[in-house]
C-alpha cells in the first residue's frame, strides 16, 4: 500500500479528533443523564424510587449543605420539582380572627436559588376540617409539561401555567359536585395520564373519581359511587394483566379502572374505619399490597393475563394497639416490597417486616422512627438502599433485610412544626413533620410550616 496522500492523513486525523469529541460528549451525557425531576407525589410513576447516581453514601460530618431556604406558610403538601422550578402549596390564616379562614397559595420558586417567581392565591375556609389539622393543603402538586395541577384542602382543583402561575382552568368539588370534604381534608394528588387529568373529586352521586381533559378542564368520564367517604387515596397506574390499571383505594373497595374510560375492571372489598385509606397501593411480584391503620394489611394476587385480582391474605387484628397487632397497620407511611418481604411503619411508629407470602411478622424495630400513635416515615429507594424521612425531621440512609433493619447514617434535615393531634397515647407533646420531600437533581427539597429548603445530596 502506498504512502497516504496529505489530504487523506488530514481526514483521518480529523476523524480521530471527532471521535474524541464524541467520546467526551457521551461521557458528559452519561454523567448528567441520571439527574431527574420529582414532578409529583412519590416521584416518577409514583413509585417512591429515586434513580439518580452519584449520591452520598454517608452524610457530611457537619450535616447537609443547605443551598437555600425560602419562607412558606403552613401545610402538609410536599413539594414538586420540575423544569428548574419548585412548586409548593401552603395556607396563610387570616389574621385577627378565630375562624379558620385564610388563603391557599401555590408558590413557584427558582430551583437553583429559591427566589419566588410567582404565586397564585384563592381564599378558603377550613371549617369542615378537624381543627387540630386545619393547617393547610395536603396534596403534592402534579407537574406535566407547561402545567402544574394542584388540589386544595377543601376541594379546589386548579391548572396553572408553570411559568407565570396564571390559572388555565379550575373546578370546585364542593360547589360543582356537592362533594363532602373528608374530616382531614382533600388529600389526593391529581394524576396525569396521556391527555387526561384524573382526580378523586367525590362528585355526587357517581363520580368519586373524575377524569378531565388536562388542557381544557372539560369532564371526560366519571366513575365509582360517592355514597360513602372519598377517603384520602393517591391514584396510581400499574400495567399488569395485559392492561393499564388505575388503582384507587377508597374506604370500601380497592378499585381497578380503565384509566382512559373509567370502566371498572374489578373491585375488592376492604372496609376502612374512619375513612382512612391513606397509604399508596404497592405492587411487587405480581401482588398488590394496601395497609390501613385499624384493619391492618391486605395482599391481592393480580393475574398476569387479564385484569383480575384474588385475595391472598389479610390481617385479622381487631385493634391497632401495638401489643395487639401481629401484622402491619400503616397510616401515613406507604410500605415497600423488597423481594419476598414487606417493610413498613405500623400504627405506633414501629418498623416491621412481614413475609410477603403469608403476612407473618418477621421482626420489629423501634430505631427508625420515634414511637407514638401515627408514627410515620417516608421511604424512597435509591440504588440498593433507602433514604428515609422520619416525622422527627431526620434524614436517614438505611437498608432493610429479612434479618433486620440496618441504619447506615442519620442527620437532621428540618425542624418538625406540625401538631401531632391530641388525646391518649398520641404525641401531643411533640411536633411532627408529615410532608413528603422531593428528591431531584442531586438534592432534597423539604418543607415544614415555616420554610422550604434545598440541600445537596451529591457526593
Amino acid at each position: 500500500m502506498g504512502k497516504p496522500e496529505p489530504g487523506m492523513q488530514f481526514t483521518r486525523t480529523r476523524w480521530f479528533s471527532t471521535l474524541g469529541v464524541i467520546s467526551l460528549v457521551c461521557s458528559l451525557l452519561a454523567t448528567t443523564l441520571p439527574a431527574e425531576d420529582w414532578p409529583q407525589w412519590r416521584g416518577r410513576d409514583r413509585l417512591g424510587v429515586w434513580h439518580e447516581t452519584g449520591i452520598v453514601e454517608k452524610f457530611p460530618d457537619g450535616g447537609l449543605e443547605v443551598v437555600w431556604r425560602a419562607p412558606v406558610g403552613s401545610g402538609y403538601a410536599g413539594p414538586a420539582v420540575a423544569g428548574g422550578k419548585v412548586f409548593v402549596l401552603d395556607w396563610v390564616k387570616k389574621q385577627g380572627t378565630r375562624t379558620l379562614e385564610g388563603t391557599e397559595r401555590v408558590l413557584g420558586l427558582d430551583e437553583q436559588t429559591g427566589e419566588k417567581l410567582w404565586e397564585q392565591t384563592w381564599t378558603t375556609g377550613y371549617g369542615s376540617i378537624m381543627a387540630s389539622y386545619a393547617i393547610g393543603p395536603r396534596a403534592t402538586p402534579t407537574v406535566d409539561g407547561d402545567t402544574v395541577y394542584v388540589v386544595g384542602a377543601v376541594g379546589d382543583l386548579l391548572a396553572l401555567d408553570v411559568t407565570s402561575g396564571e390559572v388555565r382552568w379550575q373546578r370546585d368539588f364542593v360547589e360543582e359536585y356537592d362533594a363532602t370534604i373528608p374530616i382531614w381534608g382533600t388529600s389526593s394528588a391529581p394524576l396525569v395520564d396521556g391527555d387526561l387529568l384524573i382526580a378523586v373529586a367525590g362528585a355526587e352521586p357517581d363520580g368519586k373519581v373524575v377524569a378531565y381533559d388536562k388542557t381544557t378542564g372539560e369532564e371526560r368520564w366519571r366513575a365509582l359511587s360517592s355514597d360513602y367517604e372519598m377517603g384520602y387515596p393517591q391514584p396510581i397506574i400499574f400495567e399488569i394483566g395485559g392492561k393499564r390499571q388505575l388503582i384507587v383505594w377508597d374506604p370500601q373497595f380497592i378499585n381497578s379502572l380503565d384509566p382512559q374510560t373509567g370502566r371498572v375492571y374489578w373491585q375488592q372489598p376492604f372496609n376502612v374505619q374512619g375513612g382512612m385509606s391513606v397509604t399508596t397501593p404497592v405492587l411487587g411480584n405480581g401482588k398488590l399490597l394496601v395497609s390501613q391503620f385499624y384493619g391492618g394489611s391486605m395482599l391481592l394476587g393480580l393475574s398476569a393475563t387479564e385484569p383480575k385480582a384474588e385475595l391472598l391474605w389479610r390481617g385479622n387484628s381487631k385493634s391497632e394497639m401495638p401489643d395487639q397487632t401481629e401484622g402491619l397497620h400503616s397510616l401515613i407511611t406507604t410500605p415497600i416490597i423488597e423481594g419476598d418481604t414487606i417493610y413498613g411503619v405500623g400504627s405506633y411508629g414501629e418498623l416491621r417486616a412481614l413475609d410477603l407470602e403469608t403476612g407473618e411478622r418477621l421482626w420489629a424495630s423501634d430505631q427508625m422512627t420515634r414511637q407514638g400513635r401515627w408514627g410515620a416515615a417516608f421511604l424512597v429507594k435509591n440504588g440498593d438502599r433507602y433514604f428515609v424521612n422520619n416525622d422527627s425531621g431526620d434524614l436517614i440512609i438505611a437498608r432493610f433485610a429479612r434479618e433486620g433493619y440496618v441504619e447506615i447514617d442519620r442527620t437532621k434535615l428540618i425542624e418538625p412544626t406540625s401538631s401531632a393531634g391530641f388525646g391518649p397515647r398520641r404525641r401531643f407533646d411533640a411536633a411532627v413533620n408529615w410532608s413528603h420531600p422531593a428528591y431531584a437533581n442531586g438534592h432534597i427539597v423539604a418543607r415544614n410550616d415555616e420554610e422550604v429548603i434545598r440541600a445537596s445530596l451529591r457526593e
